[in-house]
């Protein structure tokens, strides 16, 4: 089986355990939530995940592409930093801040390439250990067993800083708005930027917009519960089965 197919399979499996983990109401009988954390709620949260976080294996290769493309701003902010010095606007806004608020945006960056780096050490395990598809919960459980302790941690820590981003309202505010300029500076400015470079901006503006909407669902008290909630899930299956 080529590791391709290997991927797909196991992308398909991840996503399974996604959507049975976060069932409105197994949550309910496992958790202590508010009445505000409905189903609905519950759902959008599940859809979230599903759609921006592991999206389907077809969605894949252009997503990867685009987030890939984006890999030397993640590893070197000043270079993203740059294309904002060239406005007058945001320096005299925000001055001295920019660039801390520049390096949380990309975080949000960071939380989709972490979600793949987690899927990619699967794919390893499974083809290192030869354990082959279909892969049912109980396949993805054993091959989580098999990662070191704090890889998972470390992958748990970067989905918790994403919901702590979504949930800081003036922060998450001001993301957005550089995000926006920046892709507006790049469109501008194509000779310089490569196509998949703005689409991956652009996907990290669309997942801070629908986390956003999501977190404007709740009261400022249920949005930290809704952080604590997802961490305390995360936890619960990934460090058990670690």
């Amino acid at each position: 089986m080529t590791r391709e197919k290997i991927t797909e399979d196991i992308i398909e499996g991840y996503r399974n355990t996604i959507y049975q983990r976060y069932q409105y109401q197994n949550i309910k009988h496992q958790y202590d939530i508010p009445e505000s954390i409905n189903e609905e709620t519950v759902n959008l949260l599940r859809d979230y995940f599903l759609n921006y976080i592991y999206p389907e294996f077809n969605k894949r290769a252009e997503l990867n592409e685009s987030f890939k493309s984006l890999d030397n701003y993640i590893k070197h902010p000043k270079k993203l930093l740059s294309i904002l010095l060239d406005t007058s606007n945001l320096i005299f806004k925000y001055g001295i801040h920019l660039p801390k608020i520049l390096n949380t945006s990309l975080k949000v960056m960071k939380s989709y390439r972490a979600a793949t780096g987690f899927e990619n050490m699967l794919i390893d395990e499974a083809i290192k250990n030869r354990i082959e598809a279909p892969y049912d919960p109980s396949k993805i459980t054993t091959l989580i067993k098999i990662l070191p302790r704090k890889e998972i941690e470390k992958f748990i820590d970067t989905f918790q800083s994403l919901f702590e981003i979504l949930q800081d309202r003036i922060l998450i505010k001001k993301i957005k708005e550089i995000l926006e300029y920046v892709i507006l500076v790049m469109k501008n400015k194509e000779s310089h930027y490569s196509a998949s470079q703005i689409k991956g901006l652009e996907m990290s503006l669309e997942i801070v917009n629908v986390g956003d909407k999501l977190f404007n669902r709740l009261a400022v008290e249920d949005q930290r519960k809704l952080v604590y909630l997802i961490t305390e899930i995360e936890k619960d299956v990934l460090e058990i089965n670690s």
